[in-house]
């Protein structure tokens, strides 16, 4: 373990400090002050529009990013927000022939990977699992997100760090996932896309922007995939490996309504069908049972998703300092998912193999959101105010229908298992699940001279949720002051608060049962710097911090069981997340550009039961990254990335550990000139030295990590 720790430990310090080396080679850097391209025409029709036009934060490459447009609900420097914020470009993803949200957030080491049971992806940040529910915002809005996200669509994405409920109501204290789609282009742009692999997958890619008119007031983006997935894993049953099938449909449409109110409308389509891999499974001895490629569920097992998101946002300029936002989405997301479910045995391969016990099911979920902030910038007794006044809002309905999960079905490795005669639709929907929740929020950024500045926040939220549960209040608090001891320094400290309705108690078995459950309660603590280097065009941070998560739910069994209870539920337990973080991102001489970070996490139950002292599922101690390009010429450029994941438990009695790993990757990317358009061909090898590992995920549905395989891709640029 040590020697790999110090593999990765020398690669990300030599890219640390590398610029010492090339303190001569220093970058050039280019300011841009909006994401959005106007012509000549246009600058010189209104002059008004250049004085409004939306500062999007300093883009200095194409590896560090100024802004985060979730971190402060605004495009605030980086530099000015008292928070540990880790934007990932899609530039960077692109190199990397990133297909999945996984691919893109191991460039960050406080996010680390769970399951992907069900053709899902779960993530902890700092060691917290994000809710599917809570945990993922699109462009600010909450997002359900039980699904593979498609990232075809993302101008970048945003990991905010620690409790983050006082912008966006209920969610985990570990932090949020915020993914920031493409915008709309003024001048006309196509890109074709295609990249394969060594297993015969295929993606194909079209993504094309710009104007309907030629006064350029109505603009638009586009984007489409086409993408069949090989996988490498095969069933347990027979030879068939796990494949996939997924179409993206893409639309965002801007309209300049007048000089100072723009309408923006959104829509996208995703049908996702795809094999069930519920992941390999590990025995008492912490190996893998059977081999790295072994499927235990039944190859006819699948699930189909459904999602599509229409929304619409209005911007409307009041005067040159006050800004009045307001949003929609809707979000239908439909799931069949035909399972085997596999039962966890430690030897399937006797002559009593293993069980299945499959079923047949249809989910609904539907999520409405809405939003409207008011933002401005005034001078008041000689303090400079960034105002923030807002409210949210969140409309959930979840339904199902189920057939079968009640007989067991012999499986003997080798065997073909027989396809189940189960249909969702031969059985009545179960009583739908809603709840309403509204949140009110007011911050403010105070700047009180060149060196200081201070944050001040609070919310007040509400839910109202049918069925068991009273209705939810919570009040989130948020802290932030900023110390700029130079130009291209500062130093802040925060303090922030996280809720989560837990709802009540539902096990008649239970002593408690109908007992309305309080929220979880998240507190963080957290010091941090940034620091720009070479003309501001690389950003280092740094940060530690202090989590605790109150109000654990805990279920014991009584000791002496009294009538028909046999088990009670309470609260009062604790988790508690410490650690500190490091990163750096973007140019380290005119030709060498990296991201890098490194987390160090030491996290605990607090509960007084079995769980007491020990560390959650997948929180390692340790893990970091560092991914680079060289660019040997203009056309030719090298990619270099290592990922590094320290030893992590299986279970939550910590007794099944998945091993500490290190993976290497290489990438090479060629650009020419074919008839006066840019064409790029590039190769990438992931997992170069054929590491053996195990990603995340329980002991009965780990993720396997694959073996060496090699990525092709080619674009052109229209």
């Amino acid at each position: 373990m040590l020697t790999k720790l110090s593999a990765v430990a020398i690669a990300v310090t030599t890219g640390l400090l590398s610029y010492s080396v090339h303190f001569d080679a220093q970058a050039e850097q280019a300011t841009s002050v909006s994401s959005v391209q106007v012509s000549p025409d246009q600058a010189a029709a209104s002059h008004k529009n250049i004085e409004r036009m939306e500062v999007t934060g300093r883009t200095f490459n194409d590896y560090k990013v100024g802004s985060a447009s979730g971190a402060m609900r605004g495009n605030i420097d980086l530099m000015d927000t008292p928070q540990s914020v880790n934007v990932i470009p899609d530039f960077v993803t692109d190199e990397q022939l990133a297909t999945n949200l996984a691919e893109v957030l191991v460039n960050d080491s406080s996010v680390t990977a769970g399951t992907t049971r069900w053709n899902r992806q779960v993530f902890s940040i700092r060691g917290f699992e994000l809710d599917s529910g809570n945990g993922y915002l699109i462009n600010g809005h909450q997002q359900w997100s039980h699904y593979v996200q498609p990232i075809e669509t993302l101008q970048q994405v945003e990991v905010l760090k620690g409790p983050s409920s006082m912008l966006y109501g209920q969610s985990g204290p570990g932090g949020l996932v915020n993914m920031v789609t493409k915008k709309p282009t003024y001048d006309s742009m196509l890109d074709l896309g295609f990249d394969t692999d060594e297993n015969g997958s295929t993606r194909f890619q079209l993504d094309a922007g710009g104007s309907f008119n030629e006064a350029q007031t109505m603009r638009y983006r586009a984007v489409l995939v086409k993408q069949d997935t090989e996988y490498w894993r095969e069933y347990s049953t027979s030879d068939e490996a796990q494949e996939r099938d997924r179409w993206l449909g893409y639309i965002n449409t801007e309209f300049d309504l007048s000089d100072d109110l723009m309408l923006s409308l959104k829509y996208d389509h995703t049908q996702d069908k795809a094999g069930i891999d519920a992941g390999g499974w590990l025995d008492k001895q912490d190996n893998v049972i059977g081999n790295n490629e072994t499927i235990w569920d039944a190859p006819w097992a699948f699930t189909d998703n459904t999602v599509s998101n229409l929304g619409a946002d209005l911007t409307w300029h009041i005067n040159d300092t006050w800004k009045l936002k307001t949003g929609y989405n809707e979000q239908q997301f439909n799931r069949q998912r035909f399972d085997s479910a596999p039962q966890y045995v430690e030897d399937p391969f006797t002559a009593n193999g293993y069980n299945i016990k499959p079923f047949d099911r249809y989910d609904d979920w539907q999520h409405k959101t809405a939003y409207a902030d008011f933002t401005g910038e005034f001078d008041l007794a000689g303090i400079q105010h960034q105002l923030l006044i807002g409210a949210n809002y969140l409309d959930y309905f979840y339904q199902q229908r189920r057939d079968g999960g009640k007989k067991l079905v012999n499986v003997i490795p080798g065997q073909p298992v027989a396809v189940p005669d189960y249909d969702y639709n031969n059985v009545a929907a179960r009583a739908a699940s809603t709840y309403k929740y509204y949140g009110f929020y007011l911050q403010d950024l105070m700047t009180l001279n060149e060196q200081w500045k201070l944050l001040a926040g609070v919310r007040y939220d509400e839910q109202k949720k049918d069925g068991l549960g009273e209705n939810s209040y919570a009040v989130s608090p948020k802290f932030g002051a900023i110390y700029a001891p130079a130009d291209n320094g500062s130093i802040y400290v925060n303090y922030s608060k996280s809720f989560s309705p837990q709802g009540a108690v539902n096990n008649e078995s239970d002593v408690n049962n109908g007992l309305d459950l309080k929220p979880e309660y998240g507190i963080q603590y957290e010091v941090g710097t940034k620091w720009e280097l070479f003309d501001d065009s690389l950003l280092l941070t740094a940060a530690v911090f202090d989590i605790t998560l109150e109000n654990i739910t805990i279920t014991e069994t009584l000791p002496t069981p009294t009538g028909k209870f046999t088990d009670i539920t309470t609260q009062g337990g604790e988790q508690k997340h410490r650690g500190f973080e490091m990163g750096a991102q973007g140019q380290l001489s005119e030709s060498w550009f990296m991201t890098s970070s490194m987390m160090f996490l030491d996290a605990k139950y607090h509960t007084g039961d079995n769980r007491e002292g020990n560390t959650p599922i997948d929180a390692p101690e340790w893990s970091a990254n560092i991914w680079t390009r060289y660019e040997m010429t203009e056309s030719f450029a090298m990619n270099f990335g290592a990922i590094y994941v320290g030893e992590r438990f299986a279970d939550v009695n910590n007794t099944i550990t998945k091993d500490d790993y290190i993976r290497f990757d290489l990438g090479a990317a060629y650009t020419l000139d074919m008839m006066g358009k840019d064409v790029s061909f590039r190769a990438n090898i992931k997992n170069l030295f054929d590491t053996d590992y195990i990603e995340g995920g329980q002991y009965n549905m780990v993720t396997i990590g694959q073996g060496r395989n090699f990525n092709l891709a080619v674009e052109a640029k229209f």
